[in-house]
């Protein structure tokens, strides 16, 4: 019963936003979910078998043991906001659930990674091509080379206005960062 009642609180108290997190595989999608969720998040993580070396290039990502094969889903609940965090399969063969995943989103994060960043094209292209708002966080791993912000934007070849920061994916506080960028950028571009 309270559960039910904490519930209905968050949902008269506060606006709710739909999110999607995007980006390449292997990128850090479910962890960023992970680190940002206040309850625990739904994923539909599933071991990389030999059959989907076939098709999943692990280029950059060798240690990669699993795959999103549907959705991410977790909830974070901010002043006067409650957001609904979707992060979606990586992989292009996933892209049918493009359409429905990003149906009535406010705004995506796009995952991007400096080891591998020609992959952020595609779905920066997707995001595009659907008219979202969006803003791009660099997740940072232990061997990403490190670019000064102008290099980056050049080299996704991001407009001024789209927010651009490196995160870590891991940690709450920096993936809460990420998010924030995204959040502010919507809200100006909805209050302009």
């Amino acid at each position: 019963m309270a559960s039910a009642l904490s519930e209905s609180r968050i949902s008269t108290e506060h606006i709710p936003v739909k999110l999607v997190i995007a980006g390449p595989f292997g990128v850090g999608k479910t962890t960023l979910v992970d680190a940002l969720s206040e309850i625990k998040p739904l994923n539909t993580e599933e071991v990389l078998t030999q059959a989907g070396t076939l098709v999943d290039d692990l280029t950059g990502v060798n240690e990669k043991t699993t795959t999103t094969t549907a959705i991410d889903f977790g909830r974070l609940t901010m002043p006067g906001v409650v957001l609904y965090l979707f992060g979606a399969p990586g992989q292009t063969r996933f892209q049918v659930l493009w359409n429905e995943l990003v149906r009535g989103a406010l705004g995506v994060l796009v995952l991007a990674d400096t080891r591998r960043i020609d992959d952020s094209f595609a779905v920066l292209d997707l995001v595009e091509s659907a008219g979202l708002r969006y803003a791009v966080a660099v997740n940072h791993f232990p061997d990403s080379p490190d670019y000064p912000p102008d290099a980056l934007r050049q080299a996704l070849d991001l407009h001024a206005s789209t927010p651009l920061v490196v995160c870590d994916a891991r940690d709450p506080v920096s993936a809460r960062a990420s998010l924030i960028a995204l959040v502010e950028h919507i809200k100006e571009l909805v209050l302009s």
